[in-house]
């Protein structure tokens, strides 16, 4: 390898990906995915310099085991079970689950194969090496790490001055510029301003004794897809119902937008509004959205001042805020902040994803409230579902009418 390793610890990676992982242990571990990367930037192009050292960090990163006090650590967050831990005890990640190879046009693909327990474990570690490759071999290290050190300063002096007021979580690590930089910007909102409650990041909120934040991602609603049994517009009532039974509300933020919003609210009933302590968005016009929600709780006779909206697409600060002062009276808010935290320096940050593509063989895709966040390998599948989900809404606004 041309660098130190860049990721260290089996805890470097997001909250969420333990959450859904333990779910999966529990109910599904006959599944089997296929995860893809995407760069959405244009013209980003890869060398195979590049692709020999993101080959090689893999390779280091499946040497890794987790060690007795990252177990302990992880048995000290109060939803994360005994039985689970046991079993990333002798949980590694496997080299041959994960293929890297170069396009001629320069364009990266990487593909992630194997029992879904174990593959989707990658997504973060992989694009955390991925970003990290990238920066240092394509710029100069030195000049961005001083434009980020800048910025920062200027966040935290906002913050401290009352120009942002908000609350929010450091969610940086899948575009994090380094692991060396993001532990700097968590340690120092943390102890620095008031404004921080916790990071995504296990590792770091290990070692900054702060709260791991999260719940699970589009990948958990879009598994229940590849499930024969299941029908494709019910996929998140079997998601939602089977959260709910793994974690009894104690771990308990929707992720509405897997497959629209509106069919996400079909599902999220009088019970589950009840038993959910509130919702995240990440796609879709903010406002609509949560004036949206608010309206749902209303609609349930619930006080929405009792319930949070998380907000996390693609926030700066000054956008956290205009939505902070506009729902603040109205709800509870909060903000998961990811690239404007761990990777706004004087460059233009990559938008890349690993997106679970298949399961047992069967197409999955998302059908998020922004077109644009769409990512599926098949398109006649992608129609067949937005079919299915169009079906249900018109099935019942019909019955509704009646």
């Amino acid at each position: 390898m041309r660098f130190d390793p860049i990721v260290v610890s089996l805890l470097d990676t997001d909250l969420y990906k333990f959450n859904m992982n333990q779910v999966i242990f529990h109910k599904h571990t006959d599944l089997c995915g296929q995860y893809y990367f995407k760069c959405r930037n244009e013209g980003v192009v890869f060398t195979q310099e590049m692709v020999d050292e993101i080959r090689a960090q893999i390779d280091q990163l499946c040497r890794l085991r987790f060690h007795k006090e990252e177990l302990d650590y992880l048995r000290s967050i109060r939803f994360i079970k005994n039985d689970y831990v046991e079993f990333l005890r002798l949980w590694h990640p496997m080299r041959d689950y994960v293929t890297v190879s170069l396009e001629e046009n320069g364009e990266l693909k990487v593909v992630v194969d194997g029992p879904l327990f174990s593959a989707m474990q990658f997504e973060i570690y992989l694009l955390e090496i991925i970003n990290e490759v990238y920066f240092r071999m394509a710029f100069d290290y030195d000049a961005l790490r001083k434009s980020a050190e800048e910025k920062l300063e200027a966040k935290i002096r906002a913050m401290n001055d009352g120009t942002y007021t908000f609350p929010f979580a450091e969610f940086g690590c899948r575009r994090r510029l380094s692991r060396e930089w993001e532990d700097v910007v968590v340690k120092r909102f943390v102890n620095e301003t008031k404004n921080c409650v916790g990071t995504s990041n296990v590792y770091l909120a290990k070692r900054h004794n702060v709260t791991p934040i999260g719940t699970y991602a589009h990948e958990f609603v879009q598994m229940y897809q590849g499930i024969e049994s299941i029908p494709l517009a019910f996929t998140n009532h079997y998601a939602i119902q089977d959260w709910y039974d793994e974690y009894k509300g104690d771990n308990g933020t929707a992720l509405t937008d897997t497959i629209t919003t509106d069919l996400f609210l079909l599902d999220f009933n009088r019970s589950m509004v009840n038993n959910y302590t509130g919702v995240r968005h990440d796609s879709g016009d903010p406002y609509e959205w949560g004036e949206k929600m608010i309206a749902h709780y209303k609609s349930y006779g619930v006080d929405p001042k009792t319930k949070l909206l998380l907000f996390s697409d693609s926030l700066d600060f000054d956008r956290a805020q205009e939505l902070y002062n506009y729902f603040k009276d109205k709800t509870k808010v909060s903000f998961g902040i990811g690239t404007f935290v761990s990777n706004d320096t004087c460059e233009t940050p990559l938008n890349i994803v690993i997106k679970l593509q298949y399961v047992n063989g069967r197409p999955v895709a998302k059908l998020s409230d922004n077109p644009g966040k769409e990512m599926c390998k098949d398109e006649d599948y992608l129609n067949y579902l937005k079919g299915a989900v169009e079906f249900r809404l018109k099935r019942d606004r019909e019955e509704n009418r009646r």
